[in-house]
Order: structure tokens, then sequence, then C-alpha cells
């Protein structure tokens, strides 16, 4: 009965889990990741071997952890696009508790490693950081809750969803980490906005962020900083914004040539925060434009399957994750030229970094598990099924 209302596609019975993944994943997609993960090998050539002079390792010490953990990142995302929906929301609800319980317990026994901020757990060979791993649990947690609210009788999901979120905007913002605290609080924004939110009630949700930065302004010498910095008419040379900045202007449209940098001598994150500067600079605006297209790629092809989807979860779900994955990439580089504070966010799958390179695979991986073509009728076939 279900298929003659909604309409449905051929399944291919007793067919083996990789062809199928291969026919039903989307392709375009996943070979952009792949792209970023070598521009970023690549960059990391050219931004790493500085600071590993700096701490005494080898002049690619830096770049072999990095195809280390991005090799970690690429067979989470495979292993993870291929999961059902169900499977992938059962795992990321386990690992949104211990990831959550990790995150309250960061003041207790967690570092800043000099940074100003306890955002990592300090594992002698390793660090791990929470909220990168509690962002795409996060989002699927809460898709589900305003799915079913949806429901006839449902919970009142999005209430429950917006207290979680605010609960954990709190902990982020006491670490201070306010990039984070408004990357998760734009990707719920996002999927209650899809999941049919008044505007009036998204109006003054924008009212009390402002409401929130006025008092961390005033209340956080961290914060303060910060705006102030970004605020000033001048830029001093000698900060990391004034070096980047300095970078993006040097290199030009073509770049100063490959290993001819000069910005990765003088900042501290360059393979890190700053690595969009040090593309620009060696590669010039190709490289950052050829940079912008691949995360714009994945959003939009993302964003347009989703749009066929009838399942209110993975709507939801794959929205909120598409959305937080490009705009954490436009935090990045809006940092790098002065369009935005400071927010020591990294640039996915390009910038060095454990935990947000496993966590960003983990995530992309779920968004390619959402937009994967599936045997179920799309809401194409449901409005043309009525109007028959």
């Amino acid at each position: 009965m279900t298929e003659m209302v909604y309409g449905s596609v051929p399944v291919r019975d007793g067919e083996p889990v990789l062809p199928k993944w291969w026919r039903t994943v989307d392709r375009w997609s996943l070979s952009c990741i792949l792209m970023l993960f070598g521009m970023g090998i690549l960059l990391g050539l050219a931004a790493s071997p500085p600071l590993a002079e700096r701490n005494g390792f080898a002049p690619f010490h830096y770049v072999q952890r990095q195809a280390f953990f991005g090799g970690l990142a690429i067979t989470a995302m495979l292993i993870t696009s291929m999961m059902s929906p169900t499977v992938v929301r059962r795992l990321a609800s386990l690992g949104f508790v211990i990831a959550f319980i990790a995150l309250a317990l960061l003041p207790f026994f967690g570092t800043d490693f000099g940074k100003g901020a306890v955002r990592w757990y300090s594992l002698g060979f390793a660090s791990v950081q929470p909220s990168e791993f509690l962002k795409p649990a996060f989002v699927i947690v809460a898709a589900w809750m305003m799915a079913g609210a949806q429901e006839l009788g449902g919970p009142p999901g999005r209430s429950y969803s917006f207290i979680l979120t605010i609960a954990i905007v709190l902990m982020l913002a006491f670490q201070p980490d306010f990039g984070q605290a408004c990357l998760v609080l734009f990707g719920w924004g996002v999927m209650w906005f899809v999941g049919g939110a008044p505007m009036l009630l998204l109006l003054c949700l924008a009212g009390v962020v402002v409401f929130a930065g006025t008092l961390a302004y005033e209340n956080s010498e961290h914060f303060a900083r910060r705006i102030d910095g970004f605020l000033s008419a001048e830029v001093d040379p000698t900060t990391q914004l004034g070096y980047a900045t300095n970078a993006i202007r040097e290199g030009g449209f073509f770049g100063v040539g490959v290993g001819e940098g000069q910005v990765k001598w003088s900042l501290p994150d360059a393979h890190t925060d700053f690595i969009i500067a040090v593309a620009a600079e060696e590669y010039g605006l190709i490289m950052v434009l050829a940079i912008i297209t691949l995360y714009a790629t994945v959003v939009v092809r993302s964003m347009v399957r989703l749009m066929r989807e009838r399942d209110p979860f993975i709507r939801l779900a794959g929205t909120g994750l598409a959305a937080m994955f490009g705009v954490q990439a436009m935090i990045n580089m809006g940092v790098a030229v002065r369009l935005l504070p400071a927010k020591g966010m990294t640039l996915p799958f390009v910038s060095y970094g454990g935990s947000s390179l496993i966590a960003a695979g983990i995530g992309v991986g779920m968004l390619l598990a959402f937009t994967r073509t599936r045997p179920q009728g799309e809401i194409g076939d449901i409005l043309r099924a009525r109007m028959r």
C-alpha cells in the first residue's frame, strides 16, 4: 500500500554491500572530500616544517601525523557512510552521551595547553577535544527529537532539543570556546527553521544571541580582546591576523611559488587555524577558489539530495550536518581575511588536528549515509501521485 501511495525505486535483492554503497553514494561529494584532504597534505608539507623545527621534531613530523589521523578519518567516513540511517542514529546517540559527559568533565580533568581555554584532554601521545565529536552527534540527536515532535502525539522534541542546545552552548562558552558555541547554536537554528519553526521565534532567538554576546563582551576579557582586535581600524602586523592578512595580500592571483611563502615561519597556527593563509600566499587566489568550490559542492549537492528526501529525520539531520560543515569552513576562512573575529576553528579536512580530522570524517560519513539513494519514494513521487 505504501508503494502505491508514495511510489518506489527498484531494490536489488542480495546485492553486496560495497557495490550497493558505490551505486547509491554521492560520488561527487566523496571526491571533493578526498581532494580537500589531499590539499591539506600538500599545504601541510609547506606549513608544518617550521613548527617541527621550533619544537625539535623531524621536518615532516606533523605531516606524518596528519596523514595518520587523516587515514583514520577517511576510514571512519567510509565505514559510517555505508551504515543505514537507523544504525547511524543509534551509534550517534551513544556517542553523544559519551561526548556530553566528557565535555562536562573538562573543567576538572581538561587542559588548555597554554592557550587560555580548557578544551582538551591530554593523553600524553595525543589530545582529544570532546566538542569536535559532540557536534555531529548532537545534530543527530536534535534532529531525532525534532522529527519525533512532528508525529501525532509525539514528544515536545523542539523544546527538549532547545534545552539541550542551551546546556551545550553554556558549557562551551565557559571554556571559553565561543566559536564552537556559535556553530552548535547555528546548526540547531537551521534544523529548527527547516523543521517549521515560526520566523518570529527565530528573530527572538537572534535577539537573545545578541544580548548574550553583549554580556560576554562585558564580562569576558578573552571575548572582548578578540572583538576589539576585530573592530580595530588598524591591524597589528605582529599578530596572527596581521601575518595572515599580509600573506594573503602578498600571494596575489597565482601566489609567490611553492615553498617560497614566509607566513609559515611567523604564524604558530599556520598549519591549523590559518592554513588558508599559507594556501593564499604560496598558491594564490587560484588555490583558495578551488578550496571554496570543493566545500560549496559538498554542501549544495547534499542540500539538493536532501530536498528530495521524505523522511523528516533524515532531512533535518542531513541539513544540520551540511550546514555546520559549510559554516565551519566559512568561519575559518572568514577569520583569515578579517571578515570575522578570531575563533580558533579548523578548516575541515585541510587543517592539521587529530580530533578535528576524525570528527569531520565521522560527520561527513553521516552526511553521505543520509544522502545515499535509497529504495523509497521521494517528495517528487508524492506530489506527482497526488496530481494524478
